[in-house]
């Protein structure tokens, strides 16, 4: 539910903040006073595109920003979690437009793009306008209305399962069966995991490979070094360390006996004396027993060079090559196994095509019978709002696709004729826009909110009526204000009288500015402004009766 909108230097609205409520709330005014440009703006936050004309003048950029309630709206909230957009169970889209041009938007305070705007806004608002883009028009949501309509949730999500499933056992056939390239895929399975088999390792074995190339490859250098290290311990020279170590040891002796403090420091040359001495025995053992054979160097870096043409080929790090094995492995093992596993998979698929052609079936009666049954209601409302004699009709065509489809055997489309004799004609290929409003509302009404949107906006939905027919659309929309948030822009009293809420606009000129505002009315503000829809420019005394009267039998029906 729509629950504030707020608009700052836009067109001649210099700021404004609109707190909502559930119920119908309309919206009225004089003509000129920028009555639509709530819808304007909502359609701006739904990701319209926008230009610099709609900056006020004088101003750098204009301010939009509506805040939601989630409660009720499962699928949003799921969207924005998909999205990372969510943020508890309230949602705010706010849009800045530049007076050069550029706009940005965000949701919940995070940067967004208009076609992010335009989904999760198609989940949260839906507008019937005389003139914008309406969800109502698309042939894919009218089949979902219509779904809805009839409460076919169940059977739905039984069918798209089994569509879904069909498919991807066909998917494995396909993989399987291979064709003629399936024999040249199980050669070419079978020679590269000869390789990967032949030279691949373990990633302990892998290091130890590394490892081991790497000390052959510097043998020479490693058996020269650490002799010479052990000379330089333990050599015959005046300089080597143990003779030196050794100096020490009888200098700090002689000390020791004149100052006991020194005995743990002799101690310590001591522990230094013996390190020392393996140090030298073990750099000596190692430098004899470096491994300088050749041939183990020769088959080290074979081995190495052919894992790295390996890893090229397949485009992977030598690491993950043993990996790689495995997968090739499981492949090949499927694809010589594939005789009994394509006869397993097609009794699947067999049985999933008769359970989907089962649900198609029984769908396809069910959405007959709800067709029919809306098409008679969405009719009457018709002509009980304006159109005597027009007609609605929810028409079902045949796919002729022969897989399963997760929508089912059939596509809908809204079909309509607005006066007696006329041609049926597609919903979105009605030219008037106030007729293509209020067969909006006929249709809205008859499925009474049975849609996931939580606020519907109508504007200028009594463009031609009067008299009965526009109390009859008020009623019309206080009913559906039952089930869901209403908005209503509309210039007939009779309408105006049906809301739970009352928004008046007014522009107000000094001469060198105009600027628009927004005022919620109270009771009293309610009746005067009935009364100047009624009575134009003077208000009488007998207009208020008249206001009054009619906000009181509003209320009454209600």
């Amino acid at each position: 539910m729509l629950t504030s909108l707020y608009v700052r230097h836009f067109a001649v609205v210099e700021e404004a903040e609109i707190l909502f409520g559930p119920g119908l709330t309309v919206v009225s005014g004089e003509t000129g006073a920028g009555k639509s440009l709530l819808v304007d703006a909502l359609l701006l936050l739904a990701g319209a595109r926008a230009d610099s004309g709609m900056v006020r003048a004088g101003s750098d950029r204009a301010e939009l920003a509506a805040e939601f309630d989630l409660t009720d709206l499962p699928e949003a909230r799921e969207w924005l979690k998909r999205e990372e957009l969510d943020e508890s169970d309230a949602c705010q889209l706010r849009r800045v437009i530049r007076a050069e041009g550029s706009s940005r938007a965000w949701i919940n305070g995070r940067p967004a793009n208009a076609s992010q705007l335009g989904e999760l806004a198609s989940l949260l608002v839906e507008i019937h306008g005389q003139h914008e883009h309406q969800a109502l028009l698309a042939r894919a949501h009218q089949l979902a209305l219509l779904d809805a309509y009839a409460g076919h949730d169940g059977l739905l999500a039984q069918l798209r399962d089994s569509a879904q499933q069909w498919r991807e056992i066909g998917a494995r056939i396909r993989k399987l069966s291979g064709g003629e390239d399936r024999e040249q895929r199980i050669e070419l399975l079978r020679h590269e995991l000869g390789e990967l088999e032949k030279w691949a390792l373990p990633a302990a074995e892998l290091a130890e490979l590394e490892a081991n190339h790497k000390r052959l490859a510097n043998a020479d250098r490693l058996a020269e070094g650490a002799a010479g290290v052990a000379e330089l311990l333990d050599g015959d020279g005046e300089f080597a360390l143990r003779r030196a170590l050794g100096r020490a040891h009888a200098e700090l002796g002689k000390l020791a006996v004149m100052d006991d403090k020194l005995a743990p420091l002799l101690e310590l040359l001591d522990n230094a004396a013996i390190q020392l001495g393996e140090a030298a025995d073990g750099l000596s053992h190692y430098a004899q027993d470096v491994d300088l054979d050749p041939d183990r160097y020769a088959q080290a870096d074979t081995h190495l060079t052919r894992l790295h043409e390996l890893s090229r080929r397949h485009r992977l790090p030598v690491a993950e090559l043993h990996d790689k094995a495995s997968a090739l492995g499981a492949e090949l093992a499927e694809l010589e196994g594939a005789g009994d596993a394509l006869e397993q998979l097609a009794k699947q698929r067999l049985h999933l095509q008769q359970t989907y052609d089962n649900a198609a079936t029984e769908l396809t009666r069910a959405r007959t019978a709800a067709a029919l049954k809306l098409s008679e209601e969405a009719s009457v409302l018709m002509s009980e709002l304006g159109m005597a004699g027009g007609r609605l009709v929810v028409e079902l065509e045949p796919t002729n696709g022969s897989e399963p489809d997760g929508q089912g055997r059939e596509r809908c489309e809204l079909l309509v004729s607005v006066n007696p004799g006329q041609p049926l004609r597609a919903l979105r290929k009605v030219a008037s826009g106030g007729e293509l409003a209020r067969i909006s509302l006929a249709i809205e009404v008859a499925t009474l909110g049975k849609d996931t949107v939580g606020s519907m906006v109508f504007d200028e939905v009594d463009t031609g009526i009067g008299g009965a027919v526009a109390e009859v659309v008020g009623q019309k929309l206080r009913s559906l204000g039952a089930q869901r948030q209403v908005l209503c822009v509309t210039h007939l009293p009779q309408v105006a009288a049906q809301g739970h809420a009352h928004l008046r606009v007014s522009k107000h000129s000094d001469g060198a500015s105009t600027r628009t505002q927004i005022d919620k009315l109270d009771a009293g503000g309610r009746r005067d402004e009935l009364a100047r829809m009624l009575g134009g420019v003077e208000i009488t005394r007998e207009t208020r009766a008249h206001a009054k009267q009619m906000l009181e039998r509003a209320q009454t029906a209600a």
